[in-house]
């Protein structure tokens, strides 16, 4: 099998599963046990905030970190509690986001869109346009925007949109699910201006497997909220009439922690490092040009996106008389490679490339989606293109 589905889920790294076989023997109720696999599993556990920040250069002094079960996870824990205020809230979301970046506040506060052009990127114009309107002045303003487009791989400008968001008064969250394993990734900007306020990701992206991730985020704003997700380890005392609830990072982590997750996640970051980022750019963006090429050349293909720059190993893509759905599955069983296709959970960012806005009641066709990993070879792009002119000679 040829897995091209990264941008899905990632397979895991062999000593990411090795880690958390050997660290399962040692396993142990986290922060609350005295005996030894407990401490050893919450020093563990308590020391991975510290391995997250710094590999997404967030200062221990201004962020802390809570762990999620993914970016969903994390999106809605962290608009449950942003919006759980007495005054609207108003979001700046985009029409290039995953749906988990986009239903969270939708069913939580107003939100208003900024628009992609015909290419599928961001109208940059459209933040500031928004933003400073008078009606919204008054009210607490959040800008969410996707590191890197899980449609198209575009990767956006979310600093300088931080800098315009500071600007009116808004705080920014970032959907780091598809950037976290591609790209170096900081928290800091140039300037204070350009600092990300929140950033969130998932582990199963990075090549660790049982449903990870994490929320890294303003401590002083984190502490002034409380998410709807209430149980133990999220308390400090509870009698019959009241609770007195923790700060953050516990209080945003009711319940008993997914410790195999956090393991995994903390050695794929370890593993990834070692890598090192420009090596891991440097292939995947050969493999990505070697892609283009090779289906551009196919008449009956049709490639989405102009941007082959700055741009993660993500190739959307249709075929001329066959529906994705048909071609998917073609290229599953008759080639052995697999890939995914449809709307990809951005139904509205695919109408808009794809043309297909007035399909407003449907889910649209959408595209096929080849995903590049640090796993894959030439050979893997060599026989997708042969597979995309199989199907085209019948």
């Amino acid at each position: 099998m040829i897995y091209l589905d990264n941008a899905s889920t990632t397979p895991p790294l062999k000593v990411v599963v090795d880690e958390v076989v050997r660290q399962l023997s040692h396993y142990g109720s986290i922060g609350r046990g005295s005996g030894r696999n407990s401490e050893l599993s919450t020093g563990i556990y308590e020391h991975g905030r510290n391995v997250i920040k710094k590999f997404f250069g967030a200062d221990s002094e201004k962020y802390t970190a809570f762990y999620t079960n993914s970016t969903t996870d994390g999106m809605n824990k962290l608009a449950s509690a942003l919006t759980n205020i007495d005054k609207p809230v108003l979001v700046v979301s985009t029409r290039m986001e995953h749906h988990s970046n986009d239903l969270p506040w939708k069913e939580r506060a107003y939100v208003e869109y900024v628009e992609v052009d015909q290419e599928g990127h961001l109208i940059l114009g459209d933040f500031a346009e928004i933003l400073g309107r008078d009606r919204y002045r008054d009210m607490e303003k959040y800008v969410t925007v996707t590191a890197a487009s899980n449609v198209t791989g575009y990767v956006n400008p979310v600093h300088a949109i931080a800098r315009i968001a500071h600007s009116y008064g808004a705080k920014i969250i970032v959907d780091g699910a598809q950037i976290a394993a591609h790209r170096p990734f900081s928290m800091t900007g140039k300037s204070v201006e350009e600092d990300i306020d929140f950033f969130v990701f998932s582990a199963h992206k990075m090549y660790s497997p049982f449903g990870g991730g994490a929320v890294i985020g303003l401590t002083h704003v984190l502490n002034n909220h409380i998410p709807e997700f209430y149980g133990g380890g999220a308390v400090i005392t509870v009698d019959d009439d009241h609770a007195t609830y923790t700060q953050a990072p516990e209080l945003y982590e009711a319940g008993s922690p997914n410790f195999p997750a956090v393991v995994g996640m903390l050695k794929s970051i370890e593993a990834l490092n070692g890598i090192g980022f420009g090596r891991i750019q440097r292939h995947q963006d050969e493999l990505f040009h070697q892609a283009l090429k090779g289906l551009s050349a196919i008449p009956e293909v049709t490639l989405y996106g102009t941007n082959y720059v700055d741009r993660v190993g993500i190739i959307p893509f249709t075929i001329d008389g066959i529906t994705p759905q048909v071609a998917a599955e073609r290229l599953s069983t008759e080639y052995g490679i697999s890939l995914r296709y449809a709307a990809f959970c951005a139904h509205p960012y695919v109408r808009r490339l794809t043309s297909t806005l007035h399909e407003t009641d449907m889910v649209p066709e959408g595209m096929l989606r080849a995903s590049i990993g640090i796993h894959n070879t030439p050979r893997d792009i060599v026989a997708l293109i042969k597979g995309c002119k199989g199907l085209t000679n019948r």
